[in-house]
C-alpha cells in the first residue's frame, strides 16, 4: 500500500485542511496509506492518521519572533527534527505539501530532508508565499520584485505574515535555494492565474499542473432555509423581502470588502448579511447589517447561501476562492472583483466580474442580477459547481497524479 503525507497548517479546519482531508478520503478509496502534519492551532478531528508538529503556546511564541524579525518558516529547529525522525519511520511514497508556512515548522530542515530521501513531492500552491522573499499576496501591490530578486520590502506590515525588521532579501534567497533543491517536485497550482506567477518565478523549472479547488456538492446544495438562530442571525433571515446580499470569509478585512459591505447596507432595499465575522468587528459594522461568526456547519452554511439572492465576494487579494464554488453550488450567483483567480469559476451564465475596486460597478453588477432574478443564474450555478468543481472529482485529479509519479519514478 503507498504512503502519502500531506503537510498542512491546518487539520481538517478551514478551506485548506478540509481540501487535505477530502484528498486524504479520495486518496483511502483508491488504496493510499494517508498521514497528515499539521500545526496545533488550526484543529479539528480528522479520521486519518495526524501528527501535530508543535504546541499552541510553541507556536505562539515562534509567530512573535517571526513578527519582529521577518523569520517565518525559519524557527522551531527542534520540532521539525521530531517531524523528520516520524517521518523517517513512515517512510512515504510522496510528500505532499500545501501551506507550510504558518509558524509550525522550519522550512529549511523539511527541505534538506526531502532532498536526502529522494522521494517525488507534490506541492500545492494557495497562495504566493512560497516565491516572495516575504509575502503571501502581492498583486494588490504592484510589486514584481518577486520575479527577480525581493529587497527592501514596504509592505512588512501590510499583509500576513508581517513583520517589523525587512529580511525579505535573505528569505528570498533561502527559499530560491531549498526550493528549488529537489529533483522530483510538480507544483499544483489550484488557479490558472496562480500558474502564470508559478511561471514567472523560481519555481517555474518544475511541471506544473492546475488542479482546481473542490466543494462536497452534496452539502453544498440548494436547499430552503429552516431556520436560523435567533442571536446569530435577528431572527427568520429568509421572510425578510428585501434584497438579500451575502458575503462569507474567514477573516474580515478591507482586503475582504468590508468597506464595500458597509456602503451597500446604506441601501435601503438591500439586507446585507456578512459571515465569519468576529465579535470586534461586529462592533463596528452598521446595526442594519447582519453579523454571523464563523460557522463549520456546512449545512448551516448552505442555507445562507441558498438564501441569498446574490453572493458579493469585492476581494483584493485571492487565489482561487472556495466561497464562490460554495456559492454556485447552492444556486447563488456570485459577484466578484477582477482579483487574481476568482473570476475564473464565473461565466456570464453564473455571475458578473467587475473592475477590482470599481464601487460603481458592482452596484451595477448587483442590479443586473436583481432584475435578471436569481432564478435567471440558478440552475447553471449548480449545473456549472457540479460538473467543474465536484471535490470527488477534482481530488482524483490529485490521486491520478499521484499514481503517474509512482509510475514513474523508481520507488
Amino acid at each position: 500500500m503507498p504512503k502519502i503525507v500531506q503537510i498542512n497548517t491546518a487539520l481538517n479546519c478551514g478551506s485548506h485542511g478540509r481540501i487535505v482531508e477530502q484528498i486524504s478520503h479520495v486518496a483511502a478509496e483508491r488504496g493510499f496509506e494517508t498521514t497528515i502534519v499539521h500545526g496545533a492551532r488550526y484543529v479539528n478531528k480528522s479520521e486519518f492518521t495526524d501528527v501535530q508538529t508543535t504546541t499552541k503556546k510553541q507556536e505562539l511564541v515562534n509567530g512573535v519572533w517571526n513578527f519582529i524579525f521577518d523569520t517565518h518558516g525559519l524557527g522551531l529547529k527542534c520540532a521539525t527534527k521530531s517531524l523528520i525522525t516520524k517521518l523517517e519511520e513512515i517512510k512515504p511514497d510522496i510528500v505532499h505539501l500545501h501551506n507550510i508556512h504558518g509558524y509550525y515548522l522550519n522550512y529549511q530542515i523539511l527541505f534538506d530532508y526531502l532532498k536526502n530521501i529522494c522521494v517525488p513531492v507534490v506541492w500545492t500552491l494557495h497562495d504566493c508565499w512560497s516565491m516572495t522573499g516575504h509575502c503571501s499576496q502581492f498583486e494588490n501591490y504592484n510589486c514584481d520584485k518577486w520575479k527577480t530578486q525581493c529587497h527592501d520590502c514596504q509592505y512588512l506590515m501590510d499583509w500576513y505574515p508581517r513583520a517589523i525588521i525587512d529580511r525579505s532579501r535573505k528569505n528570498y534567497e533561502l527559499k530560491k535555494r531549498c526550493f528549488t533543491s529537489l529533483e522530483n517536485m510538480t507544483i499544483v497550482p489550484v488557479s490558472h492565474w496562480l500558474e502564470n506567477v508559478v511561471k514567472q518565478s523560481f519555481l517555474a523549472k518544475y511541471p506544473i499542473k492546475v488542479i482546481n479547488n473542490g466543494v462536497d456538492t452534496l452539502s453544498f446544495r440548494p436547499i430552503i432555509p429552516t431556520s436560523f438562530r435567533p442571536s446569530e442571525a435577528s431572527g427568520e433571515i429568509s421572510s425578510n423581502q428585501k434584497f438579500k446580499i451575502l458575503g462569507v470569509a474567514s477573516n474580515w478585512d478591507n482586503d475582504k470588502g468590508v468597506q464595500e459591505f458597509i456602503k451597500l447596507s446604506s441601501n435601503p432595499d438591500y439586507q446585507v448579511i456578512m459571515i465569519g465575522v468576529k465579535n470586534e468587528l461586529k462592533k463596528k459594522l452598521p446595526q442594519n447589517i447582519i453579523a454571523v461568526s464563523r460557522t463549520n456547519n456546512q449545512n448551516e452554511l448552505a442555507e445562507y447561501y441558498s438564501m441569498a439572492d446574490v453572493f458579493v465576494n469585492p476581494t483584493y487579494k485571492d487565489t482561487f476562492p472556495t466561497v464562490n464554488l460554495e456559492a454556485l453550488a447552492c444556486g447563488t450567483p456570485v459577484i466578484t472583483y477582477k482579483t487574481g483567480g476568482s473570476p475564473e469559476s464565473i461565466t456570464p451564465e453564473t455571475g458578473i466580474v467587475v473592475d477590482k475596486g470599481n464601487f460603481e460597478q458592482l452596484c451595477e453588477a448587483i442590479d443586473i442580477v436583481r432584475n435578471n432574478g436569481k432564478d435567471y443564474y440558478s440552475t447553471n450555478c449548480r449545473e456549472r459547481a457540479v460538473k467543474f468543481y465536484n471535490k470527488d472529482d477534482r481530488y482524483k485529479d490529485y490521486i491520478d497524479l499521484y499514481e503517474n509519479i509512482i509510475d514513474n519514478s523508481d520507488i
